[in-house]
């Protein structure tokens, strides 16, 4: 639903930046082109009522993520109808589009689209019901402006399906190059399943989109003082709740330019936590032989990004 923004009074848009926030997380498939990078980040700044509170890129993944927050509107009844969000993430995915070609792209950490994953999470007083709703408008921009076919997830999907369940369904996890790498784009022209928007069709230089919306995921990672990436994926296997290792969490063995990791999405990081996760980690690698590191997590914690976003959207409106 589009909404006139200058409709809204000075106050509500006041109120709503202290207590109604969103969280993207925007997954692209770069992780070397300076240009490409640029670009994105060029197009994220555009709107200066959206904030970049964190961003995290790999050279061997050939991946970046772009943490972005900003306000969301309700009208009167209670739904969402507004958030800056909506037009800064379709200007970084036309970054995206326009720059990264998927057949070209070669990495250590699988992926199905030139713009990978976007997942909004809701922040402070704002609900998933707003996550969501922000999830399927983007998705529908994707379909429409794109011509990109985007797979809905969690509390976007109508049936709460999961992202790694769809993955899972089309090949996200098996890599197609050198037993630990993915290369090009693979799959066939035409989907095997009907993606939610956008066509069955695919373009093999912009690939698949997933966008979804969920509660906070913490995304943590060990590693492993080894190249031995089939000793990272057993690893990765028994920890994971997939693997009958711990609840909650899913775990991706890859390998990195010396070594390998073990990437984790902590579902539910404060039931979950980080600690559990690199105990079994360490005790499972030595019975492999292998030493471990401390994990480190790639975001902040939601309490620090709304810290952040409070001081950076305070600075821009003191600056002249």
């Amino acid at each position: 639903m589009a909404f006139n923004y200058t409709t809204t009074t000075k106050e509500q848009k006041k109120t709503v930046d202290q207590s109604m926030l969103l969280c993207c997380k925007f997954f692209i498939s770069e992780g070397r082109n300076i240009a490409t990078l640029d670009a994105v980040e060029r197009a994220a700044r555009s709107n200066p009522e959206t904030v970049i509170v964190n961003k995290f890129h790999g050279r061997s993944y050939n991946r970046a993520r772009y943490s972005l927050v900003s306000y969301v509107l309700h009208d009167c009844t209670g739904n969402a109808i507004y958030s800056p969000l909506q037009q800064t993430v379709v200007a970084m995915a036309e970054a995206a589009f326009n720059t990264i070609n998927l057949e070209l792209h070669d990495g250590s950490h699988p992926r199905l689209g030139a713009v990978d994953d976007i997942v909004f999470h809701p922040l402070a007083c704002a609900s998933l019901d707003d996550a969501a709703w922000l999830a399927k408008a983007v998705a529908a921009d994707f379909g429409n402006q794109f011509n990109v076919p985007v797979f809905l997830y969690a509390a976007a999907h109508p049936t709460g399906k999961q992202l790694d369940t769809i993955r899972r369904e089309l090949g996200y996890y098996r890599p197609n190059f050198m037993g630990n790498q993915w290369a090009g784009w693979t799959m066939p022209d035409i989907l095997p399943q009907t993606p939610d928007e956008g066509p069955i069709v695919v373009s093999r230089a912009k690939g698949i989109s997933m966008i979804g919306a969920r509660p906070w995921v913490g995304l943590y990672n060990i590693p492993i003082l080894s190249t031995d990436v089939s000793a990272a994926r057993r690893i990765a296997r028994k920890v994971s709740a997939r693997g009958g290792g711990l609840p909650t969490v899913q775990t991706l063995g890859v390998v990195c330019e010396d070594s390998a990791e073990i990437a984790c999405m902590l579902l539910e990081p404060n039931q979950i936590g980080a600690d559990r996760v690199q105990n079994l980690v360490e005790m499972l690698a030595a019975q492999e032989g292998l030493d471990v590191e401390k994990g480190y997590f790639t975001d902040f914690s939601p309490e620090m990004i709304v810290e952040r976003y409070m001081n950076l959207i305070s600075a821009k409106k003191s600056s002249p």
